[in-house]
């Protein structure tokens, strides 16, 4: 077995064996606002559930040269966003939004997608998606980084309000195979939801 010290290593190092190994990550679609009113959208794949109780879900943004990205910026500014969840049918369109664009252009102009109003708060949902979330910010944790330059951006939100398309809800759950879920591997890589095995836990 290969032993490694990740001290003795680059970030992009430890990136490629942290993104190699701890997959398959399931990818959020976030929009944001800026102050100015411009949409921001970009896809995360650190993300994931933090408690049911309330529910709240955590994405970490990475920054670039100890600068907060635009969607951790917005999101703290404004104090909410909104997370969908990337399924086949329209990932294509999410990787579009992945482009390097300058804070007064929206990543949405660059695809087909079209915006749907949000209930509870006031940063717009998109419509394509079957399952998004408005949310919240509770917290934002500054982590990482070198030299008083952060790392990255944790942001934990709750959850005040969820939309889910009607097809995929069945009593009180979601039709996990209906949804098609997208998830991220490593580099360019995806994958898609495989073969279903169920184990009983123990008493």
């Amino acid at each position: 077995m290969v032993s490694i010290n990740p001290s003795e290593q680059s970030e992009r190092e430890n990136y490629k064996l942290l993104t190699g190994s701890i997959i398959p990550r399931p990818v959020a679609f976030v929009t944001t606002l800026s102050k100015d009113g411009v949409l921001n959208a970009a896809p995360y794949s650190y993300f994931n559930i933090v408690t049911s109780n309330p529910p709240m879900i955590s994405i970490s943004v990475q920054r670039k040269d100890g600068q907060m990205k635009d969607t951790a910026r917005n999101a703290n500014e404004r104090g909410e966003f909104v997370v969908h969840i990337s399924d086949e049918t329209y990932i294509e369109e999410i990787n579009k939004t992945a482009a390097n664009l300058p804070e007064n252009e929206s990543e949405i102009a660059l695809t087909n997608l079209t915006l749907a109003d949000s209930v509870q708060i006031e940063v717009p949902g998109i419509a394509e998606s079957r399952i998004r979330m408005e949310c919240v910010l509770e917290h934002s944790i500054s982590l990482g980084g070198e030299k008083n330059l952060p790392g990255c951006d944790l942001l934990i939100g709750r959850v005040v309000h969820f939309h889910v398309d009607d097809e995929l809800y069945y009593e009180g759950k979601i039709r996990m195979k209906d949804l098609r879920p997208v998830s991220r591997l490593a580099g360019n890589d995806y994958s898609k939801l495989g073969e279903f095995f169920s184990l009983q836990r123990p008493e």
